[in-house]
Parts: structure tokens; sequence; C-alpha cells
């Protein structure tokens, strides 16, 4: 592969922890009717793909928050990804929950945080960036800065741009979608016709004219 983003996005096609099936598309517990599933969690049965995950979220985080003071991974996805990278980075690491306990002491976040640190929050996926953005809402709660959500991949939704920018927190993916369909058809995992099926999924995702088949 050519490139970083290029690299993670073929380790998690090989291991099918992204499905492309523009053909019989699923359906998200939305209800939306999707050429594409992810499931971040299968990297954590790869050595050498979680490896090349943690090294990818330590050198963005070297690069653009060095000021970092707590390594927070959103539950349940970003949890073991959080561990490593944290460890790479030698800062203390918290887990958040994507809502409050019902028992004992009711904790959303788990671990130490501490109101004005600085906290980058490590993800394995953006869909449309409302679970990511209650995890650092909860952060901001406790007095902390969200320097930045850091993800696996994301699907480059138009409705997670805005919710980002609208909150006023960045973020940042190791892969994202339009890298992983071109991967997906340079290496002939898709056809160009169902590339270009692919592609008007994201287009307009909430359309289910994208299901017609191109002539």
């Amino acid at each position: 592969m050519s490139n970083d983003k290029e690299k993670i996005a073929a380790h998690l096609l090989n291991i099918n922890a992204v499905v492309l099936q523009p053909d019989d598309p699923f359906t998200w517990s939305s209800g939306l009717k999707a050429p594409i599933y992810c499931d971040n969690r299968l990297t954590l049965s790869y050595p050498a793909i979680r490896r090349d995950i943690a090294i990818g979220f330590a050198e963005r985080i070297r690069a653009h928050y060095p000021e970092v003071e707590v390594i927070a991974g959103a539950a349940t996805g970003g949890i073991a990804h959080a561990a490593w990278v944290s460890e790479k980075l030698d800062v203390p690491m918290v887990y958040v929950r994507g809502k409050a306990k019902d028992h004992g002491k009711k904790s959303q976040i788990e671990g130490v945080v501490k109101p004005g640190q600085r906290v980058v929050v490590i993800e394995d996926l953006i869909s449309t960036g409302t679970s990511s953005l209650a995890v650092a809402e909860a952060l901001r709660n406790e007095g902390c800065e969200v320097q930045a959500v850091l993800a696996i991949f994301s699907y480059d939704l138009e409705e997670a741009k805005a919710a980002f920018s609208k909150a006023r927190i960045p973020y940042e993916t190791l892969t994202d979608y339009p890298t992983l369909i071109n991967v997906a058809v340079q290496t002939g995992k898709i056809s160009p016709q169902q590339l270009t099926l692919l592609k008007r999924w994201h287009q307009n995702p909430k359309h289910s004219d994208w299901m017609k088949q191109p002539h």
C-alpha cells in the first residue's frame, strides 16, 4: 500500500472487519439500508494489525496533540485500543460508558480524570458522530478539555462532519470510506460497477435510489 490510510483500509478488508455488499445491503440498527458493515472489534484478534493501529494513533497524538494528559477509550470498541495507545504514550487511561451505571457509584467514566486535564478520545468507528460526541460531552462535564476524537475508521458522512463542527471538537481517523472503497476495487474485492453503487450510497446514504443498478 502506498500510504498508511490505505494500509489500514487493507487490513480491515482482509480480516472482514469491514464488509462491502453493494448487491446485498445490510440493514443497520437505525433501519438504514447500507452497502457496508463495520465491526472493528475483530482487530483485537490480530496482533500485527492492532499494533499498526496503536502506532498510527500514537503518531497522530504525538504530532497533533503532544500535551495530552489522558487517553479515553469509548466503550466498548475503543477501550482496548486506548489501553495500547496509553501504554505507548505513557499517559493515564480511562474509559467512558455510553451512559452512567444505574448502580454503585453510578459512574460513566471509569478511571481518574481531573478538571482541566487534556484528553484525547479513542474510538473504533465514527458513523454519525453521535456516540463519540456523547463520550466527549461526559468528559467535558467533568471539566476536561477534549482535544480530539481519533477513530480507526469513519464512513466520512457529512452528518458527522457537521456534528463535530458544531461541538467544536476535531476528529481524525486512521482510514475512511473513500480510501477503503478505492483499495477494495484496486485489490479486486469489488467490481467497478459495485464501486459506482458504493459512491452513490455515500453521496446520499438515507435515500434508497443508490441501490438501483447503474446502466
